[in-house]
């Protein structure tokens, strides 16, 4: 059996660190202050009909449905490139879990600047950490000044992945953020589907590449923090059955929710406890004969909430329902999470999300706070175990941010992501170094 051992990677020389860091740093003032004060995206936004695909279109995934212009106003003015950053919106082919095809939006940002790691110009696949499950929470819609607000819902929704998408096009890398299955395009957004989050980004590398013209033996590097860190752990480990001929050469996978039974546990009751909402929809969405068990032990209350959720971001939850308790929403008064494990399609639905059961390809960073109030640390450390069991390459590492307003999710849930991606030994230095083909064995775990 393959055992985890203690090693530590060596430091990169000063001048790296620190030109890494005045990016990275530049990056990060820039996308929070536009994230934090920006204007609404709403009326630069694209016609609906963008997002919604033709009757008869290229079902290869990966395949470019159609495309739109975008400037990028996150990006800090720089005498040597352009500004706004230009980039585009994206409709692109992607899968299902049953295989068939469905188109999924997203955003492409091509590189302009040179690369400024060592090797080929790389894609960089970002997938988003949870924004809601709403049309109007996709990603892409905010992206261009980092805010985008749907006034005749009454909802706003974020750019949160600004901070990590201009880093990586300061740096000089091509970036393709995904939208996942169902957000900004017709359908239920399949929020924890494992298969249906991996597709997506797998995909989003094929579109990347037939949008750059760079073929598939592109360098390739997966990000994701939340719903992010799972999805990049899903697709790396179905990367090398679902897309063997993508170069993937290195995966960051922050606070992956790789057993949905502890998360569920874990953020019943926090701040974004009616996120729970989004999974079980998305479920129903995928396993119809889920419905008559859910609606058993749920009461009306139950059911508008699942309902309501259905169309908001995950800043209006935190608005409108804040500290959900499933237990207020049952009919007996016991949490969900309880129903779910004595319901046999509900047990089928959450082994089929397990993450883990599968070896990854190319080498992944897992990072996860040990007092993250919203993804569990036990579970996401168990993912790494159960991956180097398998001989993968994993490097894990332990956040020991302590515990400050447990239960808010801000401070020790997002306090941990923005450490581990940016901080010293971040997530941008492994991911850079594995671009660079700097070797990578066995298991370290801190």
């Amino acid at each position: 059996m393959h055992r985890p051992h203690h090693t530590f990677p060596p430091t990169p020389p000063r001048a790296t660190r620190l030109r890494r860091a005045a990016v990275i740093g530049v990056a990060l003032c820039t996308a929070m202050a536009a994230s934090w004060f920006g204007a609404s995206d709403s009326g630069a936004a694209p016609a609906p009909d963008f997002y919604t695909p033709p009757a008869q279109f290229d079902t290869t995934p990966g395949a470019i449905i159609r495309t739109a212009d975008m400037p990028v106003l996150l990006a800090p003015p720089s005498a040597a490139v352009e500004w706004p950053v230009p980039a585009q919106r994206v409709l692109y082919t992607s899968r299902l879990q049953d295989d068939s095809p469905v188109a999924v939006s997203g955003t492409y940002i091509d590189s302009t600047r040179p690369w400024q790691g060592a090797g080929d110009r790389p894609t960089i696949v970002i997938a988003p950490g949870t924004v809601g499950q709403g049309t109007q929470c996709a990603p892409s819609l905010a992206f261009s000044t980092g805010l985008y607000a749907d006034l005749g819902r009454l909802s706003v929704s974020a750019n949160q992945e600004a901070i990590s998408a201009v880093a990586w096009n300061l740096l000089g890398a091509r970036v393709f953020v995904t939208d996942y299955i169902g957000l900004g395009t017709p359908g239920v957004h399949t929020y924890a589907n494992r298969l249906e989050e991996a597709h997506a980004v797998l995909d989003a590398a094929r579109a990347a590449h037939n949008l750059s013209g760079s073929g598939p033996g592109t360098p390739l590097a997966l990000w994701g923090y939340s719903q992010g860190g799972g999805a990049t752990a899903a697709a790396a480990e179905l990367a090398p059955l679902y897309a063997p001929e993508l170069n993937l050469k290195g995966t960051w996978s922050g606070a992956p929710p790789s057993d949905l039974t502890a998360v569920v546990r874990q953020i019943d009751g926090n701040l974004i406890g009616a996120a729970i909402g989004f999974a079980i929809n998305g479920f129903l969405a995928r396993y119809p004969e889920l419905a008559q068990d859910i609606d058993k032990v749920i009461t009306p209350a139950g059911r508008t909430l699942l309902d309501t959720v259905k169309t908001e971001c995950v800043a209006d939850i935190i608005a409108k329902q804040p500290f959900t308790k499933t237990s207020d929403l049952t009919v007996d008064g016991r949490p969900l999470i309880e129903h779910l494990q004595d319901l046999p399609n509900a047990v089928k639905v959450i082994r089929d999300q397990r993450i883990g059961t599968l070896t990854p390809a190319g080498p992944v960073l897992m990072t996860s706070g040990i007092n993250d109030d919203t993804i569990p640390y036990a579970q996401v450390r168990q993912l790494a175990l159960d991956w180097c069991d398998k001989g993968a390459t994993v490097t894990f590492r332990t956040n020991n941010l302590p515990p400050i307003a447990p239960g808010t999710t801000f401070a020790n849930h997002f306090g941990p992501e923005l450490i581990d991606g940016f901080g010293t030994n971040n997530a941008i230095s492994y991911l850079l170094d594995r671009l660079a083909g700097k070797p990578l064995q066995g298991c370290t775990f801190d």
